[in-house]
């Protein structure tokens, strides 16, 4: 009877859980595998919702928790969060010795679990890498692809990418994005069954959301952080306009985070929205009924982009974060103008429903990363093919 394999999943951040849930679970509960979780950063964090919370509530156990970011939401605190993320994970690696180290995406303190691991001689994978978008996450993804030993891709797209920075074939998997899974088991009851102000709390005016709402999740671009707070503001003032009543989530920890939330929290203040409501984080099922009952879905996360495609969600992408990125039908991009935002959001909202894309995946991505982590060959090796 052969040993486990001790795979080791590190997340970092609110949308990181959402990113991989799926592949936990199914790691979870394969035969060969042991599932080694450790939850770390903003993930720790209640400013930013307190993911952890949630993924202990889903009945994962968590194997060690990493506290690494530092203050400052600017460019020298992300550098020196991620220093901090290489000393801390490699002394939980040296415990945990694990056979695999998955690397989540594209955030920066995932370089701090692709470069521990390296060094350490352990075996990297990697989900999402191959995809373009905006800011600092275009140089971390394909960092962290060049450092992986194993590729799970989301699109046919991000595999040709992967095979042409030099990867080998044989190690690029195109299992689709776990987000997508999470997507699919949403639609199985899709009807929002719940009330987000009485489960969730949040801040702000209690809203009636029966004749429909509006969801905001903009975060900073962190090459134009110091406009943070004048694009935030952009959008607050475009949103109040519609009137539509509106859940608008707090942003992700990144340089500029701090003038995204200052100018949410100054503007709460001077005009006193009396259609919105802010929340920090929610359960990532009910986040995505949440979305799937909306008018639309305003703002620059990159859920519009998957998710939103998947399920059939209308989505005013903003600004630059995503730009490059693969879309589906269902998403119109503008620039940071009131003007611009308004008129794509009352267009999206009075377009009815746009075709559902399945070019991130159709929801098995979970099963497929778990069936390669049991079975592929363990290499640390890499030559660069041409």
């Amino acid at each position: 009877m052969s040993l486990k394999r001790n795979i080791c999943v590190v997340v970092t951040a609110r949308p990181s859980y959402s990113r991989i849930k799926t592949a936990l679970r199914a790691i979870d509960k394969h035969p060969n595998l042991e599932l080694q979780l450790i939850v770390a950063g903003s993930a720790l964090l209640d400013r930013y919702g307190t993911a952890v919370n949630y993924i202990e509530k889903d009945g994962f156990h968590v194997k060690e928790r990493v506290f690494m970011v530092l203050e400052g939401e600017n460019p020298t605190s992300m550098a020196k969060t991620t220093g901090l993320g290489i000393l801390e994970l490699a002394t939980v690696f040296d415990n945990l010795n694990p056979d695999i180290v998955i690397s989540i995406a594209d955030r920066y303190e995932t370089m701090a679990t692709a470069l521990a691991a390296s060094y350490m001689n352990i075996t990297l994978a990697h989900v999402q890498g191959g995809e373009v978008t905006g800011n600092i996450d275009e140089k971390v993804r394909h960092a962290v692809t060049k450092l992986a030993d194993l590729h799970f891709v989301a699109s046919e797209k991000a595999k040709e990418r992967v095979i042409k920075m030099g990867e080998h074939p044989e190690s690029v998997y195109q299992t689709g994005c776990p987000s997508i899974d999470l997507a699919a088991s949403a639609l199985d009851r899709p009807k929002l069954d719940f009330d987000p102000q009485e489960k969730y709390g949040g801040v702000g005016t209690d809203l009636d959301l029966s004749d429909g709402y509006i969801v905001v999740m903009q975060h900073p671009v962190t090459t134009e952080y110091a406009s943070a707070r004048q694009h935030v503001t952009q959008t607050l003032e475009a949103v109040s306009e519609i009137g539509k009543p509106t859940l608008w989530f707090w942003p992700n920890v990144d340089a500029g985070s701090d003038g995204t939330s200052t100018g949410i929290r100054a503007y709460r203040e001077i005009h006193k929205p009396t259609n919105i409501r802010f929340f920090k984080n929610m359960e990532p099922v009910d986040f995505l009924k949440l979305l799937y009952n909306s008018r639309c879905l305003i703002g620059n996360s990159s859920v519009g982009i998957r998710e939103c495609a998947f399920l059939g969600v209308p989505v005013v992408n903003i600004g630059s974060r995503q730009a490059g990125r693969e879309r589906g039908a269902n998403v119109v991009d503008v620039d940071y103008q009131v003007e611009a935002i308004m008129q794509a959001a009352l267009s999206q909202m009075n377009g009815g429903r746009p075709a559902v894309s399945t070019i991130y995946g159709n929801g098995s991505a979970g099963e497929r990363i778990a069936e390669v982590l049991a079975q592929t060959e363990l290499r640390i090796d890499k030559k660069l093919t041409y």
